[in-house]
């Protein structure tokens, strides 16, 4: 069975999937934007609700015992919702600055582009990023030939994910029905939610923010060490519902294909 028999549109997340290897930029701005406000986050709570949209996932992180007791005896009081624009404001410049520096394509992740497109299969894109943290994102990308069709950024559907409002999006815009023939790639628990709420085919990369290592440290591992680290990402997000699991978005095609065949 031809990958063109089975789907119409893939939709792909961005950090950590198809640029910013290990899915760090966001991380670094989140840190710096509690830092800010001075309270400390550390990257792996910072990791834990990683593809929400942006300010969903600071209301996430405010909700969590020892972000309340750090905000506690920061202000002398819990967090409340005032506080997650307060956030989001320290959060954009960080955001926008890191994700620039951050988008350079993640190793195969053009060819993979490429040969869908080759294939007949159409390339959409969403994010928890807002429009304008995407832009320079958006720009680099085009410029190392990654131009996907159509692209829902955080604040373009009522909510983000975990809800399948953006893949709806995409799919309504472009006219792509039934969801089934619809491929989800996302490197995050709640883009496989994503995906699986929409009734997607979802697929999981391992090697982004289940793993967490930038791409110099990512290849400098012993390579049983990898493996295991992988073994272990990978098996995260098929616990969490992905129908498949991937090391790199350069595994994609021929993975589905051997599991399709």
């Amino acid at each position: 069975m031809s990958l063109k028999d089975r789907f119409d549109l893939a939709i792909f997340d961005w950090a950590g999937t198809m640029v910013d290897f290990g899915c760090e930029a966001p991380v670094q701005a989140l840190i710096e934007a509690f830092a800010a406000q001075g309270v400390a986050l550390d990257a792996v709570l910072a990791r834990r609700d990683m593809g929400k949209a942006k300010d969903e996932h600071v209301t996430s992180l405010l909700a969590y015992p020892q972000m309340r007791t750090a905000w506690r005896a920061r202000y002398g009081r819990d967090p409340v919702p005032a506080d997650v624009a307060v956030l989001m404001d320290s959060l954009r410049g960080p955001m926008r600055e890191h994700a620039a520096r951050a988008s350079t394509l993640i190793p195969g992740a053009r060819e993979c582009f490429e040969r869908l497109r080759a294939l007949g299969i159409r390339v959409a894109s969403s994010t928890g990023y807002t429009r304008e943290m995407m832009q320079p994102v958006l720009a680099r990308a085009a410029a190392q030939g990654y131009t996907p069709e159509h692209v829902v950024c955080m604040g373009e559907t009522p909510v983000g994910r975990p809800s399948p409002l953006m893949i709806y999006k995409a799919c309504a815009e472009l006219g792509v029905w039934p969801l089934s023939r619809v491929l989800k790639i996302d490197d995050t628990d709640a883009g496989i939610a994503e995906g699986k709420a929409a009734g997607a085919f979802t697929v999981g990369v391992a090697s982004g923010n289940a793993m967490g290592l930038p791409l110099e440290a990512f290849q400098a591992l012993p390579a049983a060490e990898r493996e295991r680290r992988l073994r272990g990402a990978r098996e995260g997000l098929l616990a969490a519902g992905a129908d498949l699991a991937i090391d790199t978005v350069a595994d994609l095609v021929p993975a589905l294909e051997r599991a399709l065949s």
